[in-house]
């Protein structure tokens, strides 16, 4: 993972492979055929020195097998979908970042490392597409047009020093018929372009929407949660509520590929926000992510105050998050939301949910971040105590020969470091968030009892308990806070 983060994308990738280019004496040799009579027999100079590792996007497109243009080349790996424009020139430029590759290799490496940060190498002309087509093809239809005598390599068609892949055919395929869906990534602005506000906006969405987090559901009956390896491939008539066992680094033999730090207060702020409502709550997390230590810090929480299908007011408050975000000096570095009855493990439609934020915010800046997710379940019963499960969980794309598969939800070891004091950034959050719920249906009618001796509103300050800060003057701030939630109802 330190050598992923390490890695500078761009230009200078084209330089990690070689299978794109030159060799030596290409270039006099082609000066020497084109300084002939302007006749260039199949066979003749260029084809006794351009090998198939020395036909680059820049020969296709000079002799016609390909043509600039945009959004014409494409890589489909793990569930995921990345559209690039070709240059004039041979050079590749990805739209969801604006950087541009010197080559296939350097741009689907880039790219696979993204979704698999282990994947070493790209086989880009075996994995890039130019209009539907993989590159190895046009590569081989200018060797039969140039080199007609040379008999057809047995083996694959990838160029010469590429490692073998699984052909990815089949997930293609898969996604056309609805099997495996493969979400588009939204074009964005160039990164000199584009500022912390606008990078925290291109990955929030709406709370509200099918394609952000997982909206405000109604916990109707108890989920049992299934192993991951008992999933299999993907299968649309499993319900994409099914709740999935999370896996632990060591049960597999890894380690986990980076460090977390959270503030009580986030915890607190995101505790308190998933006890309100008995439908799930969604909200983010603004915090700061080191490369030298490979630390994620997450010190804010950003509880959305949207409603299912409001989509002008879920744009109204994550505008206010990414505002909140850039003043601060924040990143965007996960999301959590909560299941009220249920226990804190992800469901399939969270895996995928999470999966598609882990893409897009590495795939907003230079190298490898993080992106974290929580699951808060306040009222499960099967909780020791009245403290709330939070289960902070991240995703390992399946293994390269299953495209198909589910991710695997990770367990995630979180250091938790007890804040000195309530902010009044919290405190104003809570108080935001009582006045947004009451009077609702599905508010948490707090007086009534949660257990046999305890009422829902003892078992939420039993729980927020263990995440108060050391210093207890806000006690009676919160005590009013308290007594707004059994008027509320």
């Amino acid at each position: 993972m330190a050598a992923l983060a390490a890695a500078s994308p761009g230009r200078d990738e084209g330089l990690e492979e070689d299978e794109d280019e030159l060799e030596p004496g290409l270039d006099e040799a082609e000066a020497e055929a084109e300084a002939g009579s302007g006749a260039r027999p199949a066979g003749g100079a260029r084809g006794a020195v351009l090998t198939r590792r020395g036909i680059t996007l820049r020969v296709l497109l000079r002799d016609g097998l390909l043509e600039p243009a945009r959004g014409v080349l494409s890589i489909y790996y793990l569930g995921k979908k990345f559209v690039g424009d070709l240059g004039a020139d041979g050079t590749i430029t990805w739209q969801e970042t604006g950087q541009v590759f010197n080559s296939p290799s350097a741009w689907a490496t880039h790219c696979k490392r993204l979704v698999n940060p282990a994947k070493k190498s790209g086989c880009g002309w075996a994995s890039v597409r130019y209009k539907g087509q993989k590159l190895d093809q046009y590569k081989a239809a200018w060797l039969r047009q140039h080199q007609p005598n040379v008999p057809p390599a047995d083996e694959s068609l990838a160029s010469e020093g590429e490692d073998e892949e699984v052909p990815e055919e089949e997930e293609e395929e898969a996604a056309r018929e609805g099997r495996a869906p493969v979400p588009e990534l939204v074009p964005a602005k160039k990164p000199e372009e584009r500022s912390k506000k606008q990078q925290c906006k291109s990955v929030v969405e709406p709370a509200g929407t099918e394609h952000g987090p997982p909206a405000k559901r109604m916990e109707s009956k108890a989920r049992a949660p299934v192993r991951y390896c008992t999933l299999g491939t993907r299968d649309l008539a499993r319900n994409p509520q099914t709740l999935v066992e999370v896996t632990s680094f060591a049960a597999i033999n890894k380690f986990q590929p980076f460090n977390v730090a959270i503030s009580s207060n986030v915890l607190l702020l995101l505790d308190f926000h998933s006890h309100l409502t008995r439908s799930e709550v969604v909200g983010y997390l603004g915090g700061r992510w080191d490369t030298n230590t490979q630390l994620l810090t997450v010190l804010r929480a950003f509880p959305c105050r949207t409603r299912l299908g409001d989509a002008e007011a879920a744009g109204a408050v994550e505008e206010e998050i990414c505002q909140s975000l850039f003043l601060r000096g924040l990143s965007l570095v996960g999301w959590y939301h909560s299941h009220p009855f249920g226990p804190a493990l992800p469901s399939l439609h969270d895996i995928d949910a999470q999966m598609d934020y882990q893409l897009k915010l590495q795939g907003s800046g230079n190298g490898f971040q993080p992106c974290l997710a929580l699951i808060c379940g306040p009222y499960y019963h099967g909780n020791p105590g009245v403290e709330s499960k939070i289960a902070p969980f991240w995703v390992m794309p399946p293994p390269e020969q299953r495209p198909n598969d589910y991710g695997i939800p990770m367990d995630v070891e979180v250091a938790y470091i007890q804040d000195g004091f309530l902010t009044n950034d919290v405190l104003q959050e809570m108080t935001l968030l009582v006045d947004f719920y009451k009077g609702a249906p599905d508010l948490v009618k707090f007086q009534e009892l949660w257990s046999q001796d305890q009422t829902y509103l003892d078992k939420l300050k039993g729980s927020l308990a263990s995440r108060t800060p050391k210093d207890q003057s806000f006690t009676h701030i919160l005590e009013q806070i308290f007594s707004l939630l059994k008027l509320s109802g």
